[in-house]
């Protein structure tokens, strides 16, 4: 197997007033927490979202790991619905410190440069901002950070900056080149 070169960023918020909210996007799109933990809905979402840019950690996850980590105190998924169709979500997770990660965020590639990424990145952030208020137990959050890298979506960086989130931390790391493993094999041309 080839290795590449793989670069992320981490990028980080350190005030609810570094959230550079994106307008709206025109039409019927709405962006609903998916409140019943469902491993189903969130393996979809994810090999969905995913698929074309190789998110393929969460590949291997038994039907109970997905349960377990739903399940836990603070983890949240915000889905962004465009006309009653599931166009993209964002998953936060609180961490020690009053720290909260938006752990994945992304769109299906058929809802993609239609300004849904901005208007979900912002809600989503702003939920991260507010986690305590919905989790009796935890801190008020201090921090929201995320990282992105090379493989991701060609205006996942610019997003991330448009929406106020500066960055604090780069790496390279060779990772091995693996397929787009897409929500179901051939979902993607070649």
């Amino acid at each position: 197997m080839t290795n590449i070169p793989v670069t992320t960023w981490s990028l980080e918020q350190t005030a609810p007033t570094d959230l550079l909210p994106a307008a709206a996007p025109e039409g019927d799109v709405r962006i609903v927490r998916a409140e019943v933990p469902s491993p189903e809905f969130s393996r979809f979402l994810y090999a969905s979202v995913g698929g074309d840019i190789h998110w393929t950690d969460r590949l291997g996850w038994t039907y109970a790991r997905w349960q377990e980590h739903l399940e836990r105190p603070g983890v949240e998924t915000w889905v962004a619905y465009d006309r009653g169709t599931p166009a993209g979500y964002v998953e936060l997770e609180p961490q020690d410190d009053a720290v909260v990660e938006i752990v994945y965020f992304g769109l299906i590639p058929a809802f993609r440069g239609r300004r849904i990424g901005g208007h979900l990145l912002s809600y989503g952030t702003a939920r991260a901002w507010d986690l305590a208020d919905r989790w009796p137990g935890l801190a008020p959050t201090k921090r929201v950070w995320l990282h992105t890298c090379s493989k991701d979506g060609e205006h996942a960086m610019d997003n991330y900056l448009r929406r106020g989130f500066t960055l604090f931390d780069t790496k390279v790391e060779e990772e091995p080149e693996v397929g787009a493993p897409g929500p179901w094999p051939g979902a993607y041309p070649a």
